[in-house]
């Protein structure tokens, strides 16, 4: 082979994974406009009793369509659960393709604050429009709309705007952000574990229908609380 030609190869290769390196470093970095700090720790917000050790965890990005659908099926095993398991949910938002999706786990870390982080989180969900056309998720100030829930929950409505823009909650969030990270798992919402072992979506949703089952999330949690009890 010509080593001129050789040569032409050796750097194509070496361009392409200059690439590859440059982009799986931007998919993974943290919010450029946040304050982040070495001082924060990933958040710890629980639902349900917990009163056979099991815990499902979830990492969401309030902006995800997808994220949506999976909210309402959860509040049924939720309470179909509470007693048994805790529920937990932290940030992964997916700033690159989702403009308001930082500034929406702002909103609900500084509820969190004033200890109304699922009340937040609920109405993040609730108020989310899956096309991305209007409420928060189009609006280029999503604070209007954060300050209406935060009154609606009845937070200190400057406290909750004082939070908002502090350091702590954006330090919390990159936490949450560099614990997802370490799981090796793929940036995409939502994404489970169960007791620490990664849920693939697919396990969740009914082959029939597409819809996100219930039933499915029962069986896993059924199996795992057995197990927990050998």
């Amino acid at each position: 082979m010509d080593k001129r030609f050789l040569g032409i190869l050796v750097a194509i290769v070496i361009i392409f994974a200059g690439i590859f390196a440059f982009s799986q470093h931007s998919n993974n970095k943290t919010d450029s406009s946040s304050t982040s700090s070495s001082s924060g720790q990933a958040s710890n917000h629980l639902q349900g009793l917990g009163q056979k050790g099991v815990t499902l965890l979830e990492y969401g990005d309030y902006e995800c369509p997808v994220c949506s659908e999976y909210w309402q099926p959860l509040k049924q095993v939720q309470t179909q659960f509470n007693s048994q398991i805790y529920f937990q949910f932290r940030n992964l938002p997916l700033s690159q393709i989702h403009p308001n999706a930082f500034a929406s786990a702002r909103a609900a870390e500084a509820a969190g604050l004033q200890g109304k982080y699922f009340q937040m989180h609920d109405l993040l969900y609730q108020n989310q429009d899956p096309t991305g056309q209007s409420g928060w998720v189009a609006s280029k100030d999503p604070l209007t709309y954060f300050t209406s829930y935060a009154q609606q929950i009845g937070l200190n409505v400057d406290q909750f705007k004082q939070d908002y823009a502090g350091s702590k909650v954006n330090d919390t969030i990159n936490a949450d952000l560099t614990a997802f990270n370490k799981t090796g798992q793929q940036m995409a919402t939502p994404t489970f574990f169960l007791d620490g072992k990664y849920i693939d979506n697919s396990q969740l949703v009914d082959s029939k229908t597409g819809q996100v089952s219930t039933t499915k999330f029962a069986t896993l949690i059924n199996a795992e609380i057995a197990k927990k009890a050998q």
